[in-house]
């Protein structure tokens, strides 16, 4: 018995020999038509995400494209975007009072301005936003884990009262379990944070209380962050018959989508999930990608967290940041008076 012998795969050279072209017609063909081909596929990748993921824009398109390895960058993404009509449209709507900070309750001095976590369970921050419903406003009281960006405590009721935000906060108590005196609690001065019960659940946990300046939304951003993405990519446009039926499709888009899928800018283009599962024991961040990929991907503020911090000279003030891809340190020093000053230059030996 005889086995036919493998032939291999034929030459360039061979196939146009074969069909009767030169191989300089081929190469002319192939370097016009190639182009036009992979342009074809970028386009059918982000129609593709476009339409999954509708309330992405142009970066989270394209951290995705890479994710998939199309070599693009945001530039690229934001042309053929727009080229297609497939740019996220986003619209200002009616904004209810959620917050009342006139009571008569105690009011905790802010202790998270300007504090930057380094681990999980270090500070939490809540908030509560209001949902519309087809004929009433239902209201959702969430708990955010800072460190993480991850939604680990939420309800939703149709009243403002106190149960509403201790709901969300004995759900998150009871799915991370801090341990006692190591976590700070953030939120803004309503009446729900402030009053004796709620404190009461802070005070038996031993979490120590912060709250936000006198209408300051920016000590608590982070919230505020989260319940911008809800309305965009959730909320809006949507229709919810009760608040039963916004529990449920709002549950399931901060468990599935939000905290799973949903890719964050100041994680690195990672999900909350995703990142959590990149930590170490410790609580400290772990990435296992080449390092020129690391530091390209991750977003300012946590790029300048994991650079390594330089100490300054006496007698000035300065902040400098080494680069460990590249044995190179760079130095920004000011004078006590505010002038810029720079580093003197030095002077070459020798004869140019």
């Amino acid at each position: 018995m005889t086995f036919p012998l493998p032939q291999g795969t034929p030459t360039i050279e061979r196939m146009c020999a074969l069909v009767g072209v030169s191989r300089a017609g081929y190469y002319r063909y192939f370097e016009a038509s190639a182009p036009r081909q992979e342009e074809t596929g970028v386009r059918d990748a982000i129609q593709r995400l476009a339409l999954a993921h509708r309330h992405y824009g142009y970066r989270r398109i394209g951290a995705l494209l890479r994710r998939e390895g199309f070599v693009v960058n945001h530039k690229r993404v934001l042309r053929l975007m727009r080229e297609d009509n497939l740019l996220c449209l986003r619209k200002r709507s009616f904004v209810p009072a959620t917050t009342c900070s006139r009571h008569e309750w105690r009011v905790v001095p802010n202790l998270a301005r300007g504090m930057v976590p380094t681990g999980l369970d270090q500070l939490w921050v809540a908030d509560i936003t209001y949902i519309r419903l087809q004929e009433e406003f239902a209201y959702l009281a969430i708990v955010l884990d800072a460190f993480s960006r991850r939604v680990i405590g939420w309800a939703l009721a149709s009243h403002l009262q106190a149960s509403l935000a201790m709901a969300a906060l004995n759900m998150a108590i009871a799915a991370r379990r801090p341990a006692p005196g190591s976590l700070i609690h953030h939120s803004d001065r309503g009446v729900q944070y402030a009053c004796g019960d709620y404190t009461a659940v802070l005070e038996a946990h031993s979490i120590q209380p912060s709250m936000s300046r006198i209408g300051n939304p920016y000590d608590n951003a982070k919230a505020e962050s989260f319940m911008k993405t809800l309305k965009q990519e959730e909320a809006d446009g949507r229709s919810y018959r009760d608040a039963h039926h916004a529990r449920n499709e709002i549950g399931a888009f901060i468990e599935e989508v939000y905290n799973r899928q949903r890719l964050h800018s100041a994680l690195a283009y990672q999900s909350p999930a995703e990142f959590e599962a990149n930590l170490h024991p410790q609580g400290e961040y772990r990435d296992d990608r080449k390092p020129l990929a690391r530091y390209s991907a991750m977003g300012g503020a946590l790029a300048r967290g994991l650079l390594r911090r330089i100490k300054p000279p006496t007698g000035v003030r300065s902040c400098g940041e080494a680069d460990p891809n590249r044995n190179l340190s760079l130095i920004f020093v000011s004078h006590p008076r505010g002038a810029p000053q720079y580093p003197p230059r030095r002077r070459r030996s020798g004869f140019r």
